[in-house]
């Protein structure tokens, strides 16, 4: 992970804004700009970058972790323990006593959709002048390098092969968690097996039935399978911190004609919009390809979502695939172009799959059929443990 290109980038973008300092505190973008990626619950971790250092401020329980991984020039390590009190209680002793060498009126940068008002309080007599950092630093990850897309081509096969395995077992009967370890299982023994010492995120929610396919992030439960269910397989995983995501509606048993009709019609506007995406086209355009076939059907009222949206460290990332965003699409970028329906008492349709784009055209990176006729398991149906 090429951190001091990163740090390098973000000092030019600040200089251009006359920022003294930035402070930064979106999990993702501190793994971005670092390399240390911590479970933060109630211990916040800051990363502060000028143009002469860059420190992370870190409870004591990380400090041996910052040190493997954190690529910075400094570590101020706060304590919860009575013996260590003296060397600071919390990351807002630490931030204040680095803030006063910096004069009344210094242009900050942070992030104000991650930035908590206590701290701007902390340092409020200092009245500095906060510029928010959101959208410089989301334009640099827009952009991903060879490392970075590495990792997200690996996760695709990954996510692939996960989704494979659970769909290649299910069978009613079983639960909609029941169905979903089949594919975790084969991710952990594949990880295992070829990426020894990798980190590894990953999630997998499989909505079945028509009214649980119609709320599309919930989480898989309990409720058995049935016969003559619908079912949206959805999952992602992250290698190392780089995801990649495969979703697929499928069926147990035969659905309905209508159903199958809708089934085709997801399926057309997402091969139109993999067709359509590409180095130089509008964000907006490639939502409008999928929004016109909606349309044409007469179902455009049940498209609830954008067309789709970038991924990398983050689940969801900019840009977004919407209807209003003009941005010029640029090499390197990834995205996931998942259109969909959600059509009450009929059932959620929706596929998803991965792309990069280069110059030379688009490459997808997740693989699994997306036809009707694959994705209707018939030879498998038995009978409910209900």
């Amino acid at each position: 992970m090429n951190t001091i290109k990163r740090i390098q980038a973000l000092r030019e973008r600040m200089e251009n804004q006359k920022i003294e300092v930035s402070i930064v505190m979106n999990f993702e973008n501190q793994y971005y700009f670092s390399g240390l990626k911590a479970l933060t619950y109630s211990r916040p971790i800051v990363l502060v970058v000028d143009q002469q250092e860059t420190a992370l401020i870190i409870p004591s329980l990380e400090e041996d972790h910052s040190k493997e991984k954190a690529h910075v020039d400094r570590l101020y390590v706060y304590h919860e323990t009575k013996l260590r009190a003296g060397e600071g209680r919390s990351h807002l002793e630490h931030l204040a006593r680095i803030m006063r060498k910096y004069p009344t009126g210094t242009k900050v940068g942070v992030e104000f959709s991650s930035f908590p008002v206590k701290l701007e309080r902390l340092v409020e007599e200092q009245d500095f002048q906060w510029v928010n950092l959101d959208q410089p630093i989301a334009e640099m990850r827009y952009i991903k390098d060879q490392e970075e897309i590495d990792l997200i081509t690996e996760s695709g096969r990954l996510v692939s092969l996960a989704v494979e395995s659970s769909i290649g077992n299910v069978k009613a009967g079983m639960t909609e968690m029941e169905f979903d370890q089949f594919g975790t299982n084969a991710l952990f023994t594949e990880v295992a097996r070829k990426h020894p010492n990798a980190t590894l995120d990953y999630f997998a929610m499989s909505p079945s039935g028509l009214s649980r396919t119609n709320m599309p992030h919930v989480f898989s439960n309990t409720r058995v399978l049935e016969e003559q269910d619908i079912l949206i397989h959805s999952r992602q995983v992250g290698l190392n911190g780089y995801r990649a995501e495969c979703e697929r509606t499928f069926f147990i048993g035969q659905p309905t004609e209508r159903q199958k009709e809708l089934f085709n019609l997801v399926l057309e506007a997402q091969l139109a919009a993999l067709d359509f995406i590409k180095v130089g086209v509008a964000a907006k355009q490639v939502n409008e390809v999928a929004r016109k076939i909606f349309a044409k059907g007469g179902v455009e009222e049940y498209m609830n979502h954008r067309t789709g949206h970038g991924i990398g460290i983050g689940l969801h990332e900019e840009p977004s695939l919407r209807y209003d965003n003009d941005l010029v699409l640029q090499e390197g970028m990834v995205f996931c172009v998942e259109p969909g329906l959600y059509i009450p008492d009929v059932g959620g349709f929706r596929h998803s799959d991965t792309v990069v784009l280069t110059e030379k055209g688009t490459n997808l990176i997740t693989h699994y059929p997306n036809d009707l006729e694959s994705l209707i398991i018939e030879d498998r149906v038995g009978k409910s443990s209900k």
